[in-house]
């Protein structure tokens, strides 16, 4: 029902397809500035590092600085935009999930911590040595994708996970909430899956605890040591990060959006959403919408 724009990575690959796609940062905000102006949800996997330029970076209703040395990780589904300064450089990169296992079915990409859990932050500060070096990393890739020499998918396939690892020996252990080694972190990753699958109409945390076979109280435990927040935080989290995008939308009307999430009650969504963003349904659109 929302019409926020969902971009497939058809769009941008031309005669290249192949399920991947590179190109230089300023290039590509030129090349496909219609597309990606506005906010947008991809169906595939975004990569970009910044290497000149300043700004903002708003990823699902969180806002990041842009400067030299950032790089972003988003997933299919996590909606973003920004506003940056003329003189940005750097790179940028997508890839379909069918695009990374077909050369590797043995390394799921979710074991990457970026990919691994929702909560992770999609931001990583790079230092100068591992800037320079993820530069050399993807203007290869860059020279690469538009070669025409056997094998090029394969190198490019490579070029990628050396990318993804570096991320990953940079990335922050306070960005890190879930890890997938730590004791606790395969059922928090489940809990997630099941709140994805199932936010708009199932609500009580004693029903996800049922479902992950645990006592409410065990899991409220987990949540709380793993990410900070009680089980019932983390469902009326996606609840209202799917009301944010859903308010995008001028041709739902609030009514419409509470019933889509499962709420029969217009006036009781209201107050929840107040009560967690400081704003009623329709301020949140009237001032997102300026």
């Amino acid at each position: 029902m929302e019409n926020i724009p969902v971009l497939h990575l058809d769009q941008f690959l031309l005669s290249k397809g192949n399920g991947v796609y590179v190109n230089d940062l300023r290039q590509h905000l030129h090349d496909h500035h219609n597309m990606i102006s506005l906010p947008h949800k991809h169906d595939f996997y975004l990569n970009v590092l910044f290497t000149k330029g300043s700004g903002i970076h708003e990823i699902d209703f969180n806002s990041y600085s842009v400067g030299p040395g950032s790089f972003f990780v988003l997933t299919p589904g996590q909606m973003h935009h920004w506003k940056l300064s003329d003189d940005v450089q750097g790179y940028v990169f997508s890839h379909s999930k069918e695009f990374y296992l077909l050369r590797d079915n043995q390394f799921e990409l979710d074991r990457f911590p970026f990919f691994y859990s929702n909560q992770n932050t999609p931001e990583v500060k790079l230092e100068a040595e591992t800037l320079t070096y993820l530069v050399k990393i993807c203007q290869s890739m860059l020279e690469e994708y538009h070669d025409e020499k056997d094998h090029k998918s394969l190198r490019i396939h490579a070029l990628i996970t050396l990318v993804y690892v570096a991320l990953t020996r940079a990335y922050s252990p306070s960005s890190n909430k879930v890890e997938g080694i730590s004791r606790y972190g395969s059922t928090i990753k489940t809990f997630e899956q099941l709140v994805e699958a199932q936010f708009h109409y199932r609500k009580s945390p004693a029903e996800y605890a049922e479902l992950l076979n645990v006592s409410l109280k065990h899991l409220n435990r987990i949540c709380n040591q793993v990410l900070g927040v009680s089980v019932s935080n983390v469902i009326t989290g996606r609840v209202l990060l799917e009301s944010k995008r859903l308010l995008m939308s001028k041709d739902l009307s609030i009514a419409e959006i509470a019933n889509e999430l499962g709420y029969t009650d217009y006036s009781y969504f209201s107050r929840l959403f107040k009560k967690h963003t400081c704003q009623t349904p329709h301020e949140f659109r009237k001032g997102y919408m300026v």
